[in-house]
């Protein structure tokens, strides 16, 4: 794969490089977010970036909010000092598909990795709908009517889960068993967190209420999308 890592911390960077290299990945490495904007819009096609949140210049975030405005679908985790949901929950916002926090493990960054690039480019279900939202997971496409949504690999993973059971409860652990690579390592409510965010794309704009809260158990998608 070809990955762009944009770290400030140069000892970090320089290991990061070193490790994917090493995998066999081929590495752009930039140190600060004007460097790492110019080569995320214009460096790639890249298969994964990696992203500090905090950057001399843009920051992680604001480097995810303008590649996704400018139509880039590229798999981004997000690596930070940061911890907490809130911090989670701004990154998922920005269009981010997962979130890493420092220190972390080489060998747990190899596998998100490989999960971000799975779901990115081998997904092999077919066109799901349900009343006028249609989710295509092939191609990374949703949209509502005749409007496209921007999703990220994550949220894409469970609306997916969801609209493959159009009507019927499906349990939060099911979603993360499905969408994640290490569900038994992962607080269930995190799910919450991408519901959440999907419901602000996929509903809010539209007046719809499509994504259902069933107390107990998880959710479920209303077979109408409405």
């Amino acid at each position: 794969m070809r990955i762009l890592v944009v770290e400030d911390e140069e000892n970090l960077a320089e290991s990061l490089r070193c490790g994917l290299s090493a995998d066999g990945h081929l590495v752009d490495v930039a140190h600060d977010g004007h460097r790492g904007l110019d080569l995320a819009l214009a460096g790639g096609p890249y298969d994964v970036v990696l992203l500090d949140l905090m950057l001399p210049g843009p920051g992680g975030h604001a480097i995810c909010t303008r590649m996704r405005s400018h139509g880039d679908t590229t798999p981004v985790l997000m690596l930070t000092a940061k911890d907490g949901e809130y911090d989670e929950a701004e990154g998922l916002d920005a269009g981010a598909d997962d979130y890493l926090t420092k220190p972390f493990s080489f060998v747990v960054l190899a596998a998100r990795i490989r999960a971000l690039a799975r779901r990115a480019g081998a997904c092999d279900r077919g066109t799901l709908q349900a009343g006028d939202l249609v989710l295509d997971p092939r191609g990374r496409r949703c949209r509502r009517g005749d409007r496209d949504i921007e999703l990220t690999a994550r949220e894409l993973g469970v609306l997916a889960c969801l609209m493959e059971q159009p009507g019927r409860a499906v349990a939060k652990q099911d979603i993360l068993d499905e969408v994640w690579d290490t569900p038994q390592d992962i607080d269930p409510n995190i799910v919450e967190v991408y519901v959440s965010s999907l419901r602000k794309k996929i509903d809010a704009p539209f007046g719809r209420r499509s994504i259902r809260t069933v107390h107990g158990t998880g959710y479920r998608m209303a077979p109408d999308g409405g």
